[in-house]
């Protein structure tokens, strides 16, 4: 791939809005500290914003959706299918990001990356077709470098039409029977972990069935002698298309000076290996919770991130970071309004 547009420059922080918000926050008619994460969070949104008082009233969501070759080992409690099942679900309204969407007002896009069912052509999805699923990791690379390279740009795409439509911040979904998998493997390799200590049930599995996801994924990792410096080697090789679109919407929103919350193992998966491509996209960063899959806590140690919920959570689709949006809009509501010492003619303790 010659035009690696990933490494590019990321969006500096903003230092000065961020001294502002820190001063504001000494200012408020409250004990210093009180508010804990949200008083951080507030501050380190106006560093992304660029203003003392951040806002959050835009928010775009993609959903990147594409089925797994690895399916074929028997590591997925549903069938297939589901994928597709599921794309009509996210615009007929039905599924859980779908609801979300419409109660925090939020756009909602879905991608079709690559499903194994033929011709499917639905009103509302974008349908870019890399092909039928990626190819079984545990016999051969999961993708081409043509693959790999469309799906990074589809998660630009994405990112771009966020930034032209003015969104504050982007959540990036993903929906792929198998890919809990997929994720797992790449963990494994990013983290140098073996994989049982991070495969889970995904979409359901008992132990034994874990236990084989996990015998499958060390056997893809001899096969394809990954190591954690080859992080674009390693999202070709045991990725998928909706994950590697994620992580080029991640970099790309970074780029653009966009706000991103990433959701649960899957996301986080894409969040690190973001992270190992472009270091500078780190800060853009925000971490919305921490899921029931076993992996999750070892990514978000990783990655040095601060959730905001701990809800048990393992939908994916996106729906928990959506979860936390009106916890942010909250703590920008709190920092943006409440009364300073001053304004409320209350006493603030002495210095």
């Amino acid at each position: 791939m010659t035009q690696m547009w990933w490494r590019d420059a990321c969006q500096p922080l903003d230092t000065a809005a961020m001294d502002q918000a820190r001063l504001r926050q000494q200012q408020l008619t409250k004990p210093a500290g009180s508010l804990g994460q949200l008083e951080d969070l507030a501050v380190r949104l106006a560093g992304l914003q660029g203003r003392e008082r951040p806002r959050l009233e835009r928010v775009a969501i993609s959903i990147f959706a594409g089925d797994h070759g690895v399916v074929e080992e028997g590591i997925s409690a549903y069938p297939q299918a589901v994928t597709g099942q599921m794309l009509r679900n996210f615009v007929g309204g039905g599924a859980a990001i779908s609801v979300l969407a419409r109660q925090l007002e939020a756009s909602l896009e879905v991608v079709d990356l690559g499903t194994i069912e033929p011709g499917l052509a639905l009103a509302g999805v974008h349908h870019l077709r890399l092909g039928a699923g990626t190819a079984n990791f545990a016999r051969q690379p999961a993708m081409t470098d043509t693959q790999l390279a469309a799906a990074l740009q589809a998660g630009r795409d994405s990112a771009l039409h966020a930034f032209d439509d003015g969104a504050q911040l982007f959540i990036g979904g993903e929906m792929g029977i198998g890919n809990t998998t997929a994720a797992a493997a790449l963990a494994s390799t990013l983290l140098g972990c073996p994989a049982r200590e991070l495969s889970g049930p995904g979409t359901g599995l008992d132990s034994a069935g874990v236990r084989h996801k996990a015998d499958v994924i060390e056997r893809a990792l001899v096969l394809h002698g990954l190591r954690a410096d080859e992080p674009l080697r390693a999202l070709a090789c045991v990725g998928g298309f909706e994950i590697a679109a994620l992580v080029g919407a991640y970099l790309a929103c970074a780029q653009q000076g966009v706000a991103v919350l990433v959701d649960g193992f899957i996301c986080s998966v894409a969040a690190l290996v973001a992270v190992r491509l472009n270091p500078q996209c780190r800060p853009w960063l925000l971490f919305a919770h921490q899921g029931a899959e076993p992996g999750h806590k070892a990514l978000l140690a990783a990655l040095e991130a601060e959730p905001l919920l701990a809800l048990g959570l393992r939908l994916g689709e996106g729906s928990g970071a959506a979860l936390a949006v009106p916890l942010i809009r909250l703590a920008c509501a709190l920092h943006g309004q409440m009364a300073t010492f001053a304004e409320a003619a209350v006493a603030d303790r002495p210095a």
